[in-house]
């Protein structure tokens, strides 16, 4: 290529530019010459994955500590596999690329003037990138090398600035050909806010605030992906009141602080937490995604709370719109609020619990021994499964410590995305994952790439033979007494702790708590590879958490 700069260079450069350090690739022709002869050439690690939608699940897993996550894939029959990731993303506001290898102009344009098909070919040139246009922030067609450069720089900017995935169609002829050079480093585009609305808002919250008896303040998703962390730390420093999370925004601040009060998700919150909400006077919602996974049974008291998201300020009836989350956080620190005083939240220190070695583990017996095990460096995952109820009380001190996607809540998603978390996170961490078994058998080779790149999750298999959370969600009430179970939430079961001779890793199949021990002792001394236990627990046992769902 000599001195020759060209627009599989410029792709590769732009996403080191932002910080992407690994990309997660399936094979495919039309996309193979632009990862062998640009990116392995690159700082960019490939990470060759199983199937397309292991890899986006990957990718998502990655940007979420990274603040950029990438794939590249095939034509049609690789892309379109890993619609469901993308879609996961662009609703959890996830900042993912993906690279579409695409067939070249003159076989595309063979296609639809005669009809002689090239392999993957659905309906011409507008397949993918249609498909695309729904569950991305941007979606482009590189095939001009001159329009190439804009179009790269108007995509990642748009990833960038709306932290939500963009496509980029690549054209197999176009990787070589010649371009312009980068100029000025991208960046996000700046929030714009209303200054009426922006001043409005300040103003009405500020004076409720102050006015409250009991303010709360409900710490949302958006502080995260808008990397408003240290801001809002100061402003409940400053006023000195108790704070909540959300299942979504788990420990995206340490959980350790003396204000925080536990994650509000409905009745499935502690008892301390419905008793903190139900009692506020007043509740600051910052950058909080109303859900059905984050009300459950609960219904939200919109008279007395302020929802600040979406660009928007909701209070009853005041509606602002055009409020950047950052101006109004910001604002609200300069004005240097004092509330009226109350006491914070006590923390206790959790006693070990008491389980006899040769007993059976239970749901909730899990959670409460697995507590032990997690500590200032450990980063917890849970899938979308009665884990989700598991997960959410317990306690997690590192900041970003917790890796959920409960608001689309694909079942499958933890596994793979824990390959990506296993590569994005520090050194010194460690990761816990807790999987459904059902939904570990939809992505479970997962293993394999993180066996080939020794990384070493430990993945917790709850292994009870449902689908539990979709029985839980259709008729709670069979949990609790002698009916059968629904006939589509019934597995096949795995045994799924030999599924590491399989793929070379480690596992371990527990059925008590002693087991369950030694287990543990065994994954925290497997650095290499990833290590799965498969927990066996009786089918009707569900989280505490979860029991107030009866029918």
């Amino acid at each position: 290529m000599g001195d020759t700069y060209t627009v599989g260079q410029y792709l590769v450069d732009r996403l080191r530019e932002l910080g992407l350090g690994h990309l997660f690739s399936v094979a495919g022709d039309y996309s193979i010459e632009w990862v062998n002869s640009y990116v392995e050439k690159s700082d960019i690690q490939v990470i060759e994955e199983v199937n397309e939608l292991n890899a986006g699940y990957a990718a998502d897993g990655y940007a979420r500590l990274k603040g950029i996550g990438a794939l590249c894939v095939t034509y049609s029959a690789g892309s379109l596999c890993a619609t469901n990731a993308i879609a996961g993303s662009y609703v959890e506001k996830v900042p993912v690329v993906l690279i579409n290898g695409a067939p070249s102009i003159q076989k595309t344009l063979t296609f639809e003037q005669t009809g002689y098909s090239s392999h993957h070919f659905i309906s011409g040139r507008e397949t993918d990138l249609q498909v695309f246009e729904y569950i991305t922030a941007a979606a482009v067609r590189i095939d001009s090398p001159h329009l190439a450069p804009m179009l790269i720089d108007y995509a990642l900017t748009q990833c960038i600035t709306e932290r939500r995935p963009v496509y980029i169609e690549l054209l197999e002829d176009m990787v070589d050909l010649q371009c312009a050079r980068p100029s000025a480093a991208l960046k996000a585009a700046p929030d714009i806010s209303d200054e009426d609305s922006l001043n409005q808002s300040i103003a009405q919250i500020s004076e409720r605030l102050q006015n409250a008896t009991k303010p709360l303040i409900w710490i949302g998703v958006e502080i995260d992906r808008f990397g408003l962390h240290d801001q809002a730390e100061r402003l409940i420093r400053d006023l000195k009141i108790p704070y909540v999370t959300e299942l979504l925004s788990k420990a995206i601040l340490s959980e350790d602080d003396v204000q925080f009060a536990g994650v509000f998700d409905g009745k499935s919150s502690s008892p301390y937490v419905q008793s903190l909400v139900k009692d506020s006077d007043f509740v600051l919602a910052l950058g909080v995604w109303l859900t059905d996974i984050n009300d459950l049974g609960w219904p939200i008291d919109l008279a007395k709370t302020a929802f600040a998201s979406w660009d928007t300020v909701k209070y009853g009836t005041i509606f602002n719109a055009q409020v950047s989350l950052a101006d109004l956080v910001n604002g609200l620190i300069d004005k240097r609020l004092t509330c009226k005083a109350q006491s914070l939240p006590a923390k206790t220190a959790r006693q070990a619990p008491v389980a006899v070695p040769a007993g059976e583990i239970t749901y909730q017996g899990f959670y409460d021994f697995i507590q032990q095990q997690i500590d200032g460096n450990t980063i917890v995952g849970a899938d979308a499964s009665l884990n989700y109820f598991g997960s959410l009380l317990l306690e997690v001190g590192a900041r970003r410590g917790f890796i959920v996607q409960s608001s689309y809540s694909a079942i499958g998603y933890i596994g793979p995305a824990a390959t990506g978390v296993s590569l994005a996170k520090q050194d010194n961490q460690r990761l816990l994952v807790f999987a459904g078994d059902g939904g570990f058998q939809m992505t479970a080779q997962c293993l394999s790439t993180q066996t080939r790149f020794n990384l070493n999750p430990i993945i917790f298999v709850m292994d009870n033979g449902i689908y539990g959370v979709e029985q839980w969600l259709a008729d709670a009430s069979v949990f609790h007494g002698n009916r059968p179970f629904y006939n589509s939430c019934i597995l096949h079961r795995w045994n799924y702790s030999k599924l590491a001779e399989v793929f070379g890793c480690q596992g371990w199949k527990v059925d008590t708590y002693g087991e369950l021990e030694d287990a543990i002792n065994g994954a925290k001394e497997n650095l290499n590879s990833p290590s799965i236990i498969q927990v066996v627990v009786p089918q009707r046992s569900i989280p505490n958490n979860a029991n107030w769902k009866a029918s």
